[in-house]
């Protein structure tokens, strides 16, 4: 304390000296919760208010996520609607800041700690890795404006949120300048993303609207890679042909029973030159048959192989497991299932932080698993016994799979709080159980199974039967599996006495079809996401990339979604399928030689290189001047090319061009003439021509009824494709959706040259093909006295003439498999059916009912009836006629009164009438 003397009013001044505060940032509120609870007992009580916490020493603040994002400066920034070669590349010599606009207000208060006089240094607590690095760095950045803040910088470095943790944190806080190599790396990541995704989104929209219109087409260094990974596995299915193949399957009676066994290959190894080959596929029928007459009613001899085996519990959660375990069970998308995990954080407080990628828990978590297992067994009688007999075993123990430092980097796995669930939801019960029986899991021992092998050897060949038999459940029983007994099938493997010749009494010849790999739905395109870099070659490239993949587990939902918002996905039940949008990206980067964009070796590249940096062995600014480099080749590239030069593996089309019989050959948009201007669009309404397709529409003017077609909603629709005449003499492609070749003052139509398909089941007449539909010849024209009609395409399903030959002479098709529903995007299969009116219904197999269930099998039988007369109702309404509407008007009433009637008798005595009615509005929706 000093003291002073005022001259002028002769007293003394006492001048204190101003105490001075530190001001801690943390990424999330939760986590400066967290830090004042630790700190409370050495530094004293805070105060709260509206944004901080407040003591004598300590100012604890958070942001939510990023608060800030870098943005050219003013003159670089270039407009979306002056989005042109002239105005790329834009590489800005620095990056401005700007507020996140969603969180401008939590910025400006966490400014506002930061600009105070009495706070005099910082202390950086956001999350422990590249990216807490560069929300803070940012932060720190934009408090200080036009120049630096000048505070000095301390770090926190947490990988543990238990109160000693932090604590201990405290007393350990990092210099500023020892993070400065991470703090370079996370500046680099972040610039590097904009400038190839501004750039390389700007350059493939330049050129893509070189013709005319705005054609946005987005980029990005992982969101393209991402997109390649779908498009590629669509190839590879569009490409696929089916091979025929053979099994031979047989069935062997000994004295305690009877047991099958299939043919395998004992000297069979995996052929990389044919991928399909199996030890028990044949590809000759004759082969197949010829192993058969061998084995007929020969003795066979047993060999028998019988061992135990454990299966250990899955590990903990992190974002994309949970992501996909989620999808694969519930059919949440990624999306969805973040949402969720975050209400179940944030505002329940019921699990930990869900935007992780660790899958274990920090070493000295032990007594905080401990107490949560007491909490889980207070809260739910589900988890009651689980959680206890963990605790009365012993099993919560130091174990390198669950507690594992290591392991961790920004956040430690997802777990249950110590917080017991109240008022959740449906889905949020759903996710909060999927992490729970998770975490109870993985403290449980293992399953312990017993794995039989029998080989079964008849006159030289060899049959193999395999047997699995649950000794232990261990960790299965959380999930409700016990001990399998005699009824199991697996156990249910008839004992072989030694020496016991076997009698063959069943063998034969199965035949079968290769087929395709499947399509990605969200669960499986996480896993390829990251398991990405398991697809780079390079070995450096490949350890770079090891645990990281493509995207972040917090922005891998988010770049699934932004690929279905720019169309280059949709989502169809639970698969993603890529449109034409997609594919014609793709041709556009390959062509331009941009292969960078296409592959995950740009993010491998990126990560060895930034963890380079990190370690202090790169420069930021020599790695920056590479991704100027990279960026300023891509627009290079795109300029230097026009849409129909694009290099690719194009076709030339055998069938002359209509207008001037010269030759046709494909471009990277369209079909087009070498002689004339004649051209047409590869992909008419989102849907990409086959090359057969094309030549088809050029020799016959007309191609169709066609399927995949969709329409600016994103719906899928089927039209026939028409090359028809213009005013002006030239050749157009048109869609003819059928709609008014049937017009009440149309001319007669002639079907003389046609072989009728059937009889009309309303009035006899003779049934024919006309445009997208089936119709009685008198339900056409101007003079109609009938309007059956039914379309050629039903809910995406082909009715080939076969079947509506048989429907219209045996009243019911084969049971057709294609049906999808347009309103939860399912497959189902069914009949069509004529009924006694005329009008045409589905009708579905019949499943066998379980012993007792009779009365149940009657009722469902009963209601599927009164179902199929309403799906009927809607079927005859939505494939009618314009014409044909009008003249049903005046049956409207009792029509609608009796359809709903039989709905609803369906909806009261069969579980199935929901998805029936479902199918039925989905009927009516496709067919409009």
């Amino acid at each position: 304390m000093r003291v002073r003397v005022c001259v002028r009013e002769k007293r003394q001044i006492v001048e204190r000296p101003v105490m001075t505060k530190t001001l801690v940032i943390a990424e999330k509120p939760s986590v400066a919760q967290d830090i004042v609870r630790a700190l409370t007992p050495v530094a004293g009580k805070f105060d709260k208010h509206d944004e901080h916490f407040e003591n004598e020493s300590y100012v604890v603040t958070s942001a939510v996520g990023h608060l800030v994002e870098i943005q050219a400066p003013e003159e670089f920034d270039v407009k979306r609607g002056k989005w042109s070669f002239a105005n790329l590349p834009v590489i800005p010599p620095h990056f401005d800041l700007k507020p996140v606009d969603k969180t401008k207000t939590r910025l400006n208060a966490v400014v506002k700690q930061a600009k105070r006089k009495d706070v005099t240094q910082l202390v950086n607590a956001c999350d422990a890795g590249r990216e807490g690095e560069l929300i803070f760095r940012l932060i720190e950045q934009y408090a200080g404006g036009a120049k630096p803040l000048g505070k000095p910088v301390r770090r926190l470095w947490l990988q543990s949120m238990t109160p000693q943790a932090i604590r201990d944190g405290f007393a350990q806080l990092r210099d500023d300048l020892e993070m400065m190599p991470l703090a370079d790396a996370a500046r680099c990541r972040s610039e590097a993303d904009w400038l190839v995704g501004i750039n390389g989104t700007r350059a493939m929209t330049a050129f893509n609207s070189k013709g005319g219109g705005f054609f946005l087409t987005t980029v990005g260094r992982v969101q393209t890679p991402t997109l390649s990974i779908v498009v590629e596995r669509e190839e590879k299915i569009k490409h696929f042909v089916a091979r025929d193949y053979w099994e031979v399957h047989a069935e062997f009676i000994v004295a305690k029973g009877l047991y099958e066994g299939r043919w395998f290959d004992p000297k069979f190894k995996k052929n990389e030159f044919d991928p399909e080959a199996r030890e028990a596929r044949l590809w000759s029928e004759a082969e197949a048959k010829s192993i058969v007459a061998a084995c007929r009613d020969k003795p066979g001899t047993v060999t028998e192989e019988s061992k135990p085996s454990t299966q250990q519990s899955p590990a903990l959660f992190d974002l994309t497991t949970l992501q996909r375990e989620a999808n694969s069970r519930f059919g949440f998308s990624a999306k969805n299932t973040l949402g969720l995990a975050q209400a179940l954080y944030e505002k329940h407080k019921v699990l930990t932080y869900p935007r992780t990628d660790a899958r274990a828990l920090p070493e000295d978590y032990l007594e905080t698993v401990k107490e949560t297992m007491g909490m889980l067994a207070d809260s739910s009688p589900n988890y009651l016994t689980h959680a206890k007999k963990i605790l009365a075993s012993g099993w919560v123990k130091p174990n390198k799979k669950i507690f594992d430092n290591s392991k961790i980097s920004d956040h430690f796995a997802i777990i249950p709080t110590l917080q017991a669930p109240k008022n959740l939801s449906e889905p949020e019960q759903k996710l909060y159980d999927l992490v729970v029986r998770r975490f109870l899991a993985v403290f449980f021992p293992a399953a312990e199974f017993q794995v039989t092998t029998r080989i079964t050897e008849v006159a030289g060949h060899h049959f193999k039967t395999e047997g699995k038999v649950l000794v232990n459940p261990g960790w299965l029983v959380i999930y409700g599996r016990e001990a399998q007994g005699k009824d199991d099938k697996d156990a249910n493997l008839v004992p072989v006495d030694k020496g016991e010749r076997v009698k063959t009494d069943k063998v034969e010849s199965v035949g079968l079809t290769t087929r395709p790999p499947a399509r990605y739905n969200e669960a499986t395109l996480l896993s390829a996401m990251e398991g990405a870099g398991k697809l780079v070659d390079d070995d450096a490239l490949r350890e770079a990339m090891a645990g990281k993949g493509l995207g972040t587990p917090a922005t891998r939902a988010a770049i699934i979604e932004g690929l279905l918002t720019e169309k280059y996905l949709v989502r169809e039940g639970r698969e993603l399928i890529p449109t034409a949008k997609a594919f014609q990206l793709m041709t556009l980067l390959r062509g331009l030689g941009v292969l960078e964009l296409t592959q995950a070796e740009l993010t491998g590249e990126w990560e060895h290189k930034l963890s380079q940096i990190e370690r202090g062995r790169l420069k930021r600014d020599e790695f920056m001047r590479e991704i100027a480099q990279m960026t300023q080749q891509i627009v290079k590239r795109a300029k230097e090319y026009d849409s129909d030069t694009i290099p690719g593996d194009y076709a030339t089309l055998d069938t002359p061009c209509p207008q001037c019989g010269g030759q046709v050959k494909e471009n990277y948009r369209r079909f087009a003439c070498t002689a004339c201007e004649f051209s047409i669009s590869k992909i008419p309404g989102g849907r990409q021509f086959e090359i057969e397709e094309v030549e088809e529409l050029l020799l016959k003017k007309e191609i169709g009824p066609l399927q995949g077609f969709r329409s600016k909603m994103g719906r899928p629709f089927a039209a026939i494709l028409k090359l028809a005449k213009g005013d002006d003499g030239n050749w157009k492609m048109e869609f003819d959706f059928g709609q008014n070749d049937d017009d009440a003052d149309g001319e007669p139509i002639d079907f003389s040259a046609q072989t009728p398909v059937g009889s009309c089941p309303k009035c006899s007449g003779a049934v024919y093909e006309h445009g997208m539909k089936y119709v009685c010849e008198n339900a056409v024209g101007s003079e109609k006295t009938c309007d059956f009609t039914t379309g050629k395409i039903i809910l995406q399903q082909e009715i080939s003439r076969e079947q509506i030959g048989k429907l219209l002479t045996a009243g019911k098709t084969d049971l057709l498999t294609g049906f999808k529903s347009s309103r939860t995007g399912r497959n189902f299969k069914a009949f069509l059916v004529k009924q006694p009116d005329g009008k045409i219904g589905f009708e579905f197999e019949v499943r066998e009912p379980k012993a007792g269930a009779k009365g149940a099998a009657a009722k469902t039988a009963k209601g599927a009836k009164a179902t199929e007369a309403a799906e009927g109702a809607a079927t005859e309404a939505a494939t009618a006629k314009p014409a044909a509407k009008k003249v049903a008007a005046k049956k409207a009433p009792a029509k609608k009164a009796a359809t709903k009637t039989a709905t609803k008798t369906a909806a009261a005595k069969t579980p199935a009438a929901k998805k029936t009615r479902a199918a039925t509005k989905a009927t009516a929706d496709a067919e409009e």
